[in-house]
């Protein structure tokens, strides 16, 4: 089992998240067809990988602080990489969305929406584009650090608020917008750990 988790590191998770990602494309369109119902169904399940994998990557370092164990340390030894998993998944959804608009036609998208998600869509490209350690000498760790900061509470909050509305009218949205508030509920209260145990060394100091 321990030689599993060693072999998903790395690269590797990005790799296998491609794949996984082809081989739902191939299965959802084998099954729903080429045309809108299979586009539409693709559009549905690439957000949602999207999410999954989103969340890993922003409450990775939380939950390892808040619960340690074997999992959440792998999640935080690999933040980097989920986030490059995400960056795949959302890419494919982005392709999905452009050819139901621009080239199948049935799919409408308003300017809200469009500059909403343009803007998520230029966040998740810098993130990506420097998600490597030369990245933060280039840029200067103060300015990464705000990029990055900004860009993933942007992101969560587009998903949210995509979401959220639509769990008030149906149950099977729920889990995700749980899933979204769950992940911001896990950084404040790594924060505030944080925060209480630096307190904590100082006065023992």
């Amino acid at each position: 089992m321990h030689g599993q988790r060693r072999r998903l590191e790395g690269p590797r998770i990005v790799a296998y998240a491609t794949l996984a990602l082809t081989a739902l494309t191939a299965i959802t369109l084998e099954i729903h067809g080429t045309e809108e119902p299979g586009i539409r169904m693709m559009i549905r399940l690439t957000a949602r990988t999207s999410v999954v994998l989103f969340t890993a990557a922003f409450a990775a370092s939380s939950v390892a602080r808040v619960c340690p164990r074997p999992l959440t340390r792998w999640m935080l030894r690999n933040r980097r990489y989920l986030g490059l998993s995400f960056a795949v998944s959302h890419a494919v959804h982005l392709l999905f969305i452009i050819y139901a608009a621009a080239v199948a036609g049935f799919l409408e998208i308003n300017t809200v929406t469009l500059v909403g998600g343009g803007l998520a869509y230029m966040f998740i490209a810098a993130m990506a584009a420097t998600s490597f350690d030369g990245a933060v000498t280039w840029l200067g760790r103060q300015r990464w650090q705000r990029l990055h900061t900004i860009g993933v509470y942007y992101i969560w909050f587009i998903f949210l608020q995509s979401y959220v509305p639509r769990a008030l009218e149906s149950a099977a949205y729920i889990p995700v917008a749980l899933l979204l508030v769950g992940a911001l509920v896990l950084r404040l209260a790594a924060a505030r750990l944080g925060a209480r145990r630096a307190t904590a060394g100082a006065v023992a100091h």
